[in-house]
This record gives structure tokens, sequence and C-alpha cells, in this order.
């Protein structure tokens, strides 16, 4: 009997653990508090209001040195593994992203702890880096690539769909987090979508595609919305 489709010349794809990824505008290299912990805090320091910790499990962090140790805490780990999202054009860390989740023998992987300073957001760097680690992920032979959220955090459910990720859901009562509850927004993108998402990407961060003033002529979610799985697509009888 068969309840599902056959999963052939599945090869179970590497661990990401260690590596750095090369882009055009960034370079992603292992979080090690002892070379990025200052730059970081630095660049994080401009989030005056402290919003950008509002939706994650940890921080804000009041001195250079409990940043530190909490990078220490994690330096280690092969899941979740860190990366700093080092700007070519500054010369310096300006935000962290990391695998998580990563489960090798089912070609699963997510991103998460997605930390972007002042100085990265809303920039193609910002762009850049997603699409490089989602690109590893996919080129090095991994089925599905997860982003989950707070259902509340309607910024980063924006980004995610953004970047092509496809929506499929709310778990509810998932966790609680810093003494409140947190029902999980989940989107995904699968291999089977890769090629098209990638296209989007290419075409978005081509330098034709920006005007003398580094506005994009064409926005990413333009591109990439056309590809969103729809819930409705789903066929549970």
């Amino acid at each position: 009997m068969k309840f599902g489709e056959i999963v052939n010349n599945f090869s179970e794809p590497p661990h990401p653990g260690g590596i750095s990824i090369e882009g055009k505008l960034v370079s992603l290299k292992p979080l090690v508090a002892s070379k990025y912990s200052e730059e970081l805090f630095l660049s994080n320091s401009l989030d005056k209001d402290g919003i950008n910790w509002a939706y994650l499990p940890y921080g804000p962090f009041k001195t250079e040195l409990e940043y530190h140790k909490w990078i220490e805490s994690f330096e280690k780990n092969d899941d979740p593994f860190f990366f700093a999202i080092i700007s070519k054009k500054l010369n310096k860390a300006i935000g962290i992203a990391s695998y998580l989740r990563i489960n090798p023998a089912d070609g699963l992987i997510e991103v998460g702890h997605i930390n972007y300073s002042p100085l990265l957001q809303r920039t193609t760097e910002a762009t850049e880096a997603m699409f490089l680690m989602m690109k590893w992920a996919f080129d090095n032979g991994y089925r599905r690539y997860e982003w989950k959220c707070n259902a509340l955090n309607l910024r980063s459910r924006n980004s995610a769909q953004r970047l092509g990720f496809s929506y499929e859901g709310v778990f509810r009562q998932m966790a609680i987090v810093k003494g409140q509850n947190r029902d999980t927004a989940w989107f995904a993108i699968i291999d089977k979508e890769w090629e098209k998402v990638e296209d989007c990407f290419n075409q978005f961060l081509s330098d034709g595609n920006f005007d003398k003033d580094g506005l994009p002529m064409i926005s990413l979610s333009n591109l990439t919305k056309p590809l969103l799985y729809k819930l409705d697509n789903l066929d549970c009888t």
C-alpha cells in the first residue's frame, strides 16, 4: 500500500557545521565571539528601543561582555549553527542567522535566529544573505527549507513570503517565550520549488535590476508571489 510519493535517488546531504559562504555583497562566517561580538554589539546598539529582540527568546543584552558570553554558549554547537553576516562594503559583522533543526537523514533544515542590526535591515545585503543560505541548502541536497516565527510577528511573516517561503499554517501554543504564549507560524520552500525561486533571486539581485540610486526596479515580492503555495491546494480527503 502506498501512502506517499516514493523518494528515489536521495542521498543524505552534508551537515553545514564549519562552512563559510561567500556572496557578492556579504560573507557568512561561523559566529565566533572573539571575532565578532564587539562589532555585532555595536551594530545592535543602534536599535535604541530593543525592538529587534521582541520576538526572540533572549536579549537585549546590556553589555558587550554579556553578548560575548551568549555567543560563546553556542560556538561549539552543531545545531543551531550560527553565522556572522559580514558586510563587504562596511567590512564588519552587522547581523546573524543560523541553520537549526538540521536533519540530513530526511533532508530537512531550517533558517532561524535571524537578527539583523539596523545597518543590515531593508538592504540588498540582507536579501543576499538569506539567498546564500537557502542556495547552499538546496545545492547540497536538502529537500525542505523551513522558516518559523511567532504568529504575531507580521514583519517576519511578510519577510518569509517575500523570500519565497509558502505559508503552511499555525501551531497553537507551541512555546512559552519570555513568559508569554507563542503560536508559531510555519513556512517552507521544498526542492521542487527551488529552481523557480532561485530564478527570482537571480533576477532581483542582478545589477540590471537596480537604478542609479541603488533602488530595485522589480521587487522580490512581485517575483516570488506567483510561486507561493496556497493552503487551499491541500487535499485532505
